[in-house]
């Protein structure tokens, strides 16, 4: 039986956000909170009901570290998304498996890099 997940989804870049909240809706399940900063982030990760967090590991140039610190110690499930590659990954997070895919097909055929970086969207799940 499919049971609909809450998603707390965290990304600084607003057309990847609600790019993100529409895939998550298609797929049937809901976001229930959204940030896109950190200082948003860490109170909807403290206080916030939800069965999955969506994290971009980069936002606004920062780590994403506190807000995934948080969730670990309430032992939520994360999904680390990035569009600047692994480094922004902290060692304590690499220590679990990770499987990148590409998600460039998944925004609508739309075939755009990363402004920051020049990479391409990709996505970690832990």
């Amino acid at each position: 039986m499919f049971r609909q997940a809450s998603i707390l989804l965290v990304d600084d870049d607003l057309e990847a956000r609600e790019a993100i909240a529409t895939m998550v809706q298609e797929l049937g399940h809901r976001v229930v909170a959204a940030a896109a900063t950190i200082r948003d982030a860490s109170a909807f990760a403290m206080i916030a009901e939800f069965d999955l967090a969506i994290l971009n590991i980069s936002i606004d140039g920062y780590r994403i570290d506190p807000v995934a610190h948080l969730l670990q110690r309430r032992q939520r499930p994360i999904l680390f998304i990035t569009g600047s590659g692994t480094r922004w990954l902290t060692s304590v997070f690499r220590t679990f498996g990770a499987a990148k895919a590409d998600l460039d097909r998944r925004f609508e055929g739309d075939n755009r890099r990363d402004d920051r970086s020049g990479s391409d969207r990709k996505l970690i799940t832990m």
